[in-house]
């Protein structure tokens, strides 16, 4: 494997091989989401996001750093592509925690195919990522762990990705098989990344699992969920916000 490659796996935490399987597949997706943290920090403080492989293994593997969809589903499908995964990048609606239709489409997806089968990868959808990949069926729930997923067919958006939440679904995001190129992402990347009117500027958002539950940030809230307690705080001084970027999401600016 090439230098790159290995840098990747062993940010993640994965060695060895890593043969395109599905089995594999599902623990370089785990171990992405334990290891690398969704994160809008640059685009908070006015840094351009950059779209280039090149920038993005400096930034992600390199600088220990995290990113939103556009980054870390372009780095991501980059590594299963140099591993012999058939990798295709659709663009997606992205519909959770949204009142109204959203206006535009902002969301990256991966569709990777194994053995004639389709399934939809995902490392960049913050607290919403599921663990493992979904495979590409209609109306069949799909259960991870306390998590259950399902994709339906809507006849105006295409697939419909949903999450269950007590007795009810609720949308993800929509997204149709259009193959979309890498450099389609890179004007609304621009859009969320400089916009005022992007929720990417208004407030930081960052997520990352954890063996026991997940650590989000929503503006200056830290959230701290573990399978039987949840604890939040606002750090009073910006040094304890900096340590406690490092301890929760091991990020340091």
């Amino acid at each position: 494997m090439e230098s790159n490659v290995i840098a990747y796996l062993n940010r993640i935490g994965i060695e060895g091989p890593a043969a395109p399987t599905l089995d594999m597949l599902s623990r370089l997706q785990y171990a992405h989401l334990h290891h690398i943290p969704y994160e809008n920090l640059d685009v908070m403080n006015g840094i351009p996001i950059s779209l280039e492989i090149e920038r993005l293994f400096d930034k992600i593997v390199t600088r220990g750093r995290g990113g939103y969809c556009f980054e870390l589903n372009a780095l991501f499908g980059w590594l299963l592509d140099r591993l012999g995964y058939r990798v295709t990048n659709y663009f997606g609606r992205f519909w959770r925690d949204e009142e109204v239709v959203p206006s535009k489409r902002r969301h990256h997806i991966l569709q990777v195919e194994i053995d004639g089968e389709k399934y939809i990868v995902d490392v960049g959808a913050g607290a919403a990522a599921p663990r493992w990949p979904l495979m590409l069926v209609t109306d069949t729930p799909q259960v991870q762990q306390d998590e259950s997923y399902r994709l339906m067919r809507d006849s105006i958006y295409g697939w419909m990705l949903e999450e269950k939440k007590g007795e009810e679904w609720r949308g993800i995001y929509s997204f149709t098989e259009e193959p979309t190129l890498a450099i389609d992402f890179e004007t609304t990347s621009y859009w969320c990344s400089t916009s005022p009117d992007s929720k990417f500027k208004k407030a930081s958002m960052v997520a990352i699992r954890t063996e026991s539950g997940r650590n989000t940030i929503a503006g200056d809230e830290f959230r701290i969920f573990k399978a039987e307690s949840f604890n939040s705080f606002v750090p009073d001084s910006q040094e304890q916000y900096k340590l406690s970027l490092k301890q929760y999401f091991g990020i340091e600016l």
